[in-house]
């Protein structure tokens, strides 16, 4: 009897739902009759499998069935053939074999695992790995073993260099993996090996499977038959190389029609998958859109498939520009696990991955800025940064500029304390992550990463105007007090208004005020506002002091009691504007010289927000100009 499928010395079988072994063995023989199987543990037999018929031999070939072999081990088999009186024909043995779960770990070369192997996890005797040999052992770093693989993919003229066996590099998080999964489930692992490292979504393609060894899919799906048993789950680790304008787009797609293959070659329609959110890299020039690209299509992977978890690695460190480093694979391989036995079921102690629950924007009570708060499901404990936390930038379509002075974390809630108004966020996109090497450090106390996320938009999108600029200002004018009184002037050629141009877009008057000869004074802003239609508006007013608004001559706002900060959306007034110009009137009074200016735009509010997602060039807006 020669075994050349489903059972091998240092196995791991997979157990079923009852906690017993269920797998097919098969091989070649030169008698025909029935093949019987004595499985003992130690000096024990186990009960109902004292030589007992598992299957056939004939014409060359045997098939048998090994059911009912308890979770543990390690156990001894033995197979016979007997013919019809019950003389033992052919025999063969295998020791030291375990049964417990099984896991397949695919991908590229992050899972194929390139940290220094003086950080590898240290191995553990109950977890085993079927090398790319075809042989069991137990399972030690680095487990992908290219160099001497039975499949041509990972060693011929068409694959990428295997690597050098003598090497100091090769771990992975599969080991991690498997060694804290033995100990959340008290029983033994077993690891499938099949990565390969610069890997594309194109070369898993299941449309290769017939390929066999030839290639990566078939390669994997003829280990996996190898076995002769079915597996508990996969995890991947797989996308850097997808980070290009033809694969990015596609990206999604690729990996529902890859988990559907899977699924079915592996004959495990629900099959548990644990996906890795590609980490950082340095030194990719401009593909940073591209590999944001693909990390947010993978945060987002659970929504469109079932049972499948995504578990972020941004926090961790490299051992070159694009690689974990080995100590952090452990920790990548503990969190893999963590969201495995979520996946099955027994996370009782932990929660999934931490996931995006929304994103708000507030108006900070102090400064008037924005505090956009992030919000967070699965936290254990609380969210926490060694050092200053970092990793969350506002992204507009100008050049990067830094817009978050500073980060504050709240339980399960990170708070975003950026340098511009809260009316102007949904101009730009939010990241956790952005670009190719970002620097982030927040996790919960269970040691899980925040996701990497982005572009996402933040806020209400309005159909705004540009601050003014450039706007009208008067000469300083006798003080009306707090403008109670104050009516809008009925000739504006007395105010001597000028044009003026401000660097920014608060319209500071800080230097006149101070250096004027009255200590309370009135000035004026002015300017046009021409709507080539009849529109609704609202005039965003921003201020310093007592303050009063007049649109065509009508008086439409007035604060009596306006003081410092000026915020930019201090006020929000409606008004209805007929197709033509209309002149808007603002009196500032200089407070005792406390006074420094106003902010002033113009909000179109009859836009539908369809619209306003497609760019201003899909809906018109009223133009500026100074009176």
């Amino acid at each position: 009897m020669n075994i050349e499928n489903g059972l091998f010395e240092h196995m791991v079988l997979q157990r079923n739902q009852a906690g017993v072994s269920d797998g097919k063995v098969t091989g070649v023989c030169q008698a025909a009759g029935v093949v019987c199987a004595r499985v003992t543990r130690g000096a024990k037999i186990v009960k109902g499998l004292n030589w007992a018929k598992v299957g056939k031999a004939a014409a060359g070939r045997f098939a048998a069935r090994l059911q009912g072999i308890p979770t543990g081990g390690p156990y001894r088999i033995d197979l016979q053939i007997q013919d019809r009186a019950g003389h033992v024909l052919e025999t063969v043995k295998v020791a030291d074999v375990l049964v417990g779960d099984v896991w397949i770990l695919a991908g590229q070369s992050n899972m194929e695992g390139v940290g220094l192997l003086h950080e590898a996890q240290p191995p553990s005797r109950g977890v085993r790995c079927f090398y790319m040999t075809d042989q069991w052992q137990v399972a030690k770093d680095p487990v992908h073993t290219l160099w001497c693989a039975v499949d041509e993919v990972h060693t011929g003229p068409t694959g990428p260099v295997a690597g050098d066996p003598n090497r100091q590099w090769g771990v992975g998080p599969g080991v991690a993996f498997g060694v804290h999964m033995e100990k959340f489930s008290g029983i033994p692992q077993g690891l499938i090996a099949c990565a390969h490292g610069g890997t594309s979504m194109a070369q898993w393609s299941p449309a290769l499977k017939d390929q066999g060894g030839k290639s990566l899919y078939g390669a994997m799906v003829r280990r996996f038959n190898k076995n002769g048993q079915k597996v508990a789950g996969m995890v991947w680790y797989q996308g850097c190389s997808d980070a290009s304008p033809e694969a990015a787009p596609i990206y999604t797609q690729k990996m529902k029609e890859f988990v559907r293959a899977v699924r079915q070659d592996l004959h495990h329609p629900n099959l548990p998958i644990v996906v890795v959110q590609i980490s950082r890299v340095v030194g990719w020039g401009s593909a940073a859109a591209l590999w944001n690209s693909i990390q947010d299509q993978q945060r987002r992977l659970s929504e469109s498939i079932r049972n499948l978890l995504v578990v972020p690695a941004i926090d961790l460190d490299l051992v070159d520009p694009i690689h974990i480093a080995g100590k952090d694979q452990n920790r990548l391989g503990r969190r893999l696990a963590e969201a495995m036995w979520v996946l099955h079921g027994q996370g009782k102690k932990l929660p999934p991955p931490i996931v995006l629950r929304k994103v708000s924007v507030q108006t900070n009570p102090v400064s008037g800025l924005a505090d956009i708060v992030v919000e967070y499901e699965n936290v254990v404990g609380k969210l926490q940064a060694g050092g200053r936390p970092a990793g969350f930038e506002i992204i507009g379509t100008d050049a990067f500029a830094p817009r978050i002075f500073r980060i504050d974390l709240e339980k399960n809630r990170a708070i975003l304390h950026a340098i511009m108004s809260p009316y102007d966020v949904a101009a730009y996109q939010l990241y956790y992550g952005f670009g190719l090497a970002p620097y982030c450090n927040i996790t919960d106390q269970a040691d899980r990463s925040l996701p990497v996320f982005g572009p996402l938009p933040v806020g209400k999108l309005r159909a705004m105007t540009p601050f003014t600029r450039v706007i009208s200002v008067s000469a300083f004018q006798p003080s009306a007090g707090k403008l109670h009184d104050l009516g809008c002037p009925p000739d504006l050629a007395v105010l001597k208004l000028t044009p003026r141009t401000f660097p920014a877009d608060f319209s500071n008057l800080h230097e006149e005020i101070m250096a004027g000869s009255q200590q309370d004074a009135v000035v004026y802003y002015a300017c046009r506002v021409q709507c080539p239609e009849p529109m609704k508006l609202a005039a965003w007013l921003g201020y310093d002091g007592p303050v009063k608004l007049w649109v065509d001559g009508r008086p439409i706002y007035h604060d009596p009691n306006g003081t410092n900060p000026a915020q930019p959306g201090k006020s929000q007034t409606r008004f209805a504007a007929g197709a033509g110009e209309h002149t808007v009137l603002v009196a500032l009074a200089t407070n005792h010289r406390a006074a420094w200016g106003i902010f002033l735009r113009f909000e179109r509010l009859d836009v539908f927000q369809s619209k306003i997602k497609l760019g201003q060039g899909n809906y018109t807006m009223p133009t500026i100009s100074p009176f």
